[in-house]
C-alpha cells in the first residue's frame, strides 16, 4: 500500500528563462531534514538514483567550504559532481554552485529553503543557470525523474531516521 508521501512528487517549474524551481514536502521536522542535506555520512543514502551508488569525496559545509560527490551506476561507470557553499544557515538555508564534471564550466547556484511545517518541511529549491539553453539541457537530461527517485529515498531515509 502507497502512503500519500511515498506518491509524492516535487513541483517542478521554470519561473524564469534562467531558472528551475522545485519544491517537495517531507514528512519529517526541518533539523531533520537540514540534516540530510548537510550529514556527509547520510548522503550516500539518498543523493542518486535508486540503482546506484554515491560517495561522498568532499563534504565541509560552512561558506566557501567545497563539495563532490561520485556517483557509480550499476555497471560502474562514476560520473562526479561538486561545488562551493556560499551560504550555510542551519537549519534554514543552503546556497551552493552545482557543476556537473562531464561539462566543466557550466555552473549553476542553488538555493534551497527549507520551510518549517512543524512535523513537516517544505523544501523549496531554485536553480540559476547562466543561459537558458543550460536550463533547458538540465530539464531534457531527465533530471525530473531522477529528483523524484533521489527525494523518494529521502523520505525511505526520513523515516528511517525518525523510527530509531
Amino acid at each position: 500500500m502507497m502512503t500519500d508521501q511515498q506518491a509524492a512528487t516535487a513541483t517542478i517549474t521554470t519561473p524564469t528563462d534562467r531558472e528551475i524551481h522545485i519544491e517537495r514536502v517531507f514528512d519529517a521536522p526541518r533539523d531533520l531534514v537540514f540534516a540530510t542535506f548537510t550529514d556527509p555520512q547520510l548522503i550516500p543514502e539518498w543523493w542518486g538514483p535508486r540503482d546506484g551508488t554515491t560517495v561522498v569525496d568532499e563534504m565541509d559545509v560552512r561558506a566557501g567550504g567545497s563539495w563532490r560527490f561520485i556517483t557509480a551506476d550499476c555497471d560502474g561507470n562514476e560520473t562526479a559532481f561538486r561545488g562551493t557553499y556560499r551560504e550555510v544557515t542551519p537549519p534554514e538555508r543552503l546556497v551552493q554552485t552545482f557543476e556537473w564534471e562531464g561539462m566543466p564550466g557550466h555552473v549553476c547556484i542553488e538555493t534551497a529553503v527549507f520551510e518549517d511545517l512543524g512535523d513537516r518541511t517544505r523544501v523549496i529549491n531554485t536553480s540559476l543557470f547562466h543561459t537558458t539553453e543550460e536550463r533547458d539541457g538540465m530539464l531534457a537530461s531527465g533530471m525530473e525523474r531522477g529528483l523524484n527517485e533521489t527525494y523518494a529515498r529521502m523520505d525511505e531515509l526520513l523515516a528511517r531516521l525518525a523510527s530509531g
